[in-house]
């Protein structure tokens, strides 16, 4: 919980502050709809999502599974697209906070002050640094961090409304100005409902909670499929977080509106960004204040951890699935340099300003958590539970309508998504290029009728394929294609020849083992199988035949007609095209010992 509360947390360091500058004396009733929202939407949905996508992938894995083929996978870019805004840009922006809360704090020297670019890029470097050792480490100062802060909050929040009590007369104050100012209650409620968009970022922590399920211990008996222990585990997780953050919210955002200046929260206010700390500061001395900015330093410099927990979570469960990054992007260290390298890029670009990534960061969350509901409602309304379906879409209509304001006032955010989306869609094309020739399939398997297929060849010395495509399969047709080979390929009129069709399966996916199943048509022995390329479950089964019995296969194809463009393309989209060519050049990458690579005759 402390891992994800990082993210979730650590936005009490300016959350009220964003509230009172966003809707004055209606700060604590805009904050009661956060609120609202949080208890009422959020939370039951993303329990859904824990419930449904239990290994860390969120909603993005719900909703790719909705889309067939290449829908889905630019479906899924696009949504990492904004995941890594939001993860990102959390990094990015949190470790600029803190370097704010350091340079702000009355101890600091004097010559911190305009060096707020080169703090924030030693914060990200050590945060990387740490994520090289471990998530152990990780994860033993997150709770550190974050049980030290929420308690000064406490502390905090407690002695404000202790102060309160003592004179009420800034009570009264606000109570009057709240009443004076908006009229009737409805007036004010639609006010509130008006500025709640500018508060959503108070929603942040719940993408990062179910990304962090993989790290939750399954019970006894558990299995991958049905771990049962590391849901109800999540479960706890985000309604733990939810409620703990929902009273601090409430209660901060009450207190720091009725005791602190209106002037205090404008830009460049003592209490801009900082409505807690200025309390700490304010009432309960420098030497406590202090301790609290050191605290709310750690929690909001610590909170990319949780950002990257989750990237660390999506990306490789994604992308080198999809062939879209190299199979390094699995291993975790590698991942990590990566990652900090480019919230090191971001951070030079925005100069470490906090506003100017603030609107990045609110898009990327809101976008998620829209379409976390947008997949749970399709969830129930397959499993037709009506109740829940209306329900959940309710709450999708209220995060798309939150969505959509945000985006109409800051549409800054939408373009700076747009970045983070058309790189991972260029770079995952390009990856995808540039491995479309490897021997994509996991393992191949052969079945009982199949293997005597192959065995019956291998008492005759030697293994024949003829490549056929499964779309004529008359008994002339199969006789047609022989004799082609015999006259193009100067057979032997009594050599054994084995027939090979391949079924083109989800040709969007890159890797996937391949079952071979063998059967007799017409007389002829035909191996038959589904794969996502022609070319790929070919050259697989060759070499798999190769490796077995010991005997070099031969495989015989047509030039395939047409334009060698068309026919290229058609390999990289739909796993067909240029069957013979790209057999040849899948084996030759797989195999570099040219002795040892089987053949291929085209004729």
């Amino acid at each position: 919980m402390c891992l994800s509360g990082l993210d979730y947390f650590s936005t009490l360091g300016y959350q009220p502050a964003i509230a009172a500058l966003a809707a004055g004396a209606l700060a604590p009733l805009a904050t009661l709809i956060l609120v609202a929202v949080t208890l009422g939407a959020a939370l039951p949905v993303y329990r859904r999502v824990a419930e449904e996508s239990p290994h860390g992938q969120g909603s993005i894995s719900m909703l790719e599974r909705l889309l067939p083929r290449w829908k889905g996978k630019v479906f899924v870019l696009v949504l990492l697209g904004f995941a890594a805004t939001d993860y990102m840009i959390t990094i990015t922006l949190s470790s600029a906070d803190s370097t704010a809360h350091i340079i702000e704090n009355p101890f600091t020297p004097d010559w911190f002050h305009g060096q707020n670019l080169p703090i924030t890029i030693l914060l990200i470097i050590g945060l990387t640094a740490l994520f090289l050792r471990g998530f152990t480490e990780v994860m033993g100062l997150a709770v550190a961090l974050v049980g030290i802060y929420l308690v000064l909050n406490l502390v905090v929040v407690v002695n404000s409304f202790m102060v309160i009590a003592r004179n009420p007369v800034p009570a009264g104050d606000w109570w009057t100005s709240l009443t004076t100012g908006h009229g009737s209650p409805v007036m004010m409620v639609a006010m509130a409902l008006i500025v709640f968009p500018k508060l959503a970022l108070g929603l942040s922590g719940f993408e990062t909670g179910v990304a962090v399920m993989p790290q939750i211990r399954m019970r006894p008996g558990d299995t991958e499929a049905n771990p049962a222990g590391r849901i109800a585990g999540a479960k706890k997780l985000l309604t733990t977080a939810a409620l703990t953050m929902s009273g601090f919210l409430v209660a901060s955002s009450l207190v720091t509106t009725i005791l602190i200046p209106a002037a205090a929260f404008q830009p460049g206010g003592p209490a801009n960004g900082r409505a807690l700390a200025f309390l700490a500061h304010e009432q309960l001395g420098e030497v406590f204040g202090s301790i609290y900015d050191l605290s709310t330093i750690g929690i909001l410099w610590f909170a990319g951890a949780s950002a990257l927990a989750g990237m660390l979570n999506l990306i490789p469960r994604y992308l080198p699935r999809f062939g879209m990054a190299p199979e390094w992007a699995r291993a975790i260290r590698p991942l990590v340099l990566v990652l900090g390298a480019i919230a090191l890029l971001v951070t030079i670009v925005f100069d470490a300003d906090v506003d100017a990534q603030g609107a990045a960061y609110a898009t990327g969350v809101l976008v998620l958590m829209t379409s976390a509901a947008v997949a749970v409602t399709l969830s129930a309304r397959r499993l037709k539970q009506r109740w829940r379906t209306f329900m959940f879409a309710l709450v999708s209509v209220v995060f798309l309508y939150t969505t959509v304001v945000n985006s109409i006032e800051r549409p800054d955010g939408l373009r700076i998504a747009a970045f983070f989306i058309s790189g991972i869609v260029i770079v995952s094309f390009i990856s995808r290029f540039q491995r479309s020739t490897e021997l994509r399939a996991t393992s191949v398997l052969l079945d009982e009728e199949a293997q005597a297929i192959i065995r019956a060849a291998e008492h005759q010395g030697l293994v024949r394929f003829i490549a056929h495509e499964p779309v004529r399969m008359s008994a002339e047709r199969y006789r047609h294609k022989l004799a082609h080979a015999r006259a193009a390929s100067h057979l032997p009129v009594d050599s054994p020849a084995i027939f090979v069709e391949v079924k083109i399966g989800d040709f969007s996916d890159f890797a996937e083992d391949i079952v071979v199943r063998g059967l007799t048509r017409h007389g002829f022995p035909i191996l038959e199988a589904s794969a996502t390329s022609v070319p790929t479950a070919l050259a697989a089964i060759a070499m798999h035949v190769r490796d077995t019995t010991g005997i070099m296969p031969h495989i015989y194809f047509r030039w395939t007609e047409g334009s060698p463009v068309k026919n290229m393309l058609s390999f990289l989209f739909l796993g067909q095209g240029e069957i013979a060519p790209m057999t040849r050049e899948v084996l030759r990458e797989a195999e570099p010992n040219l002795q040892r690579r089987p053949w291929v005759h085209v004729g």
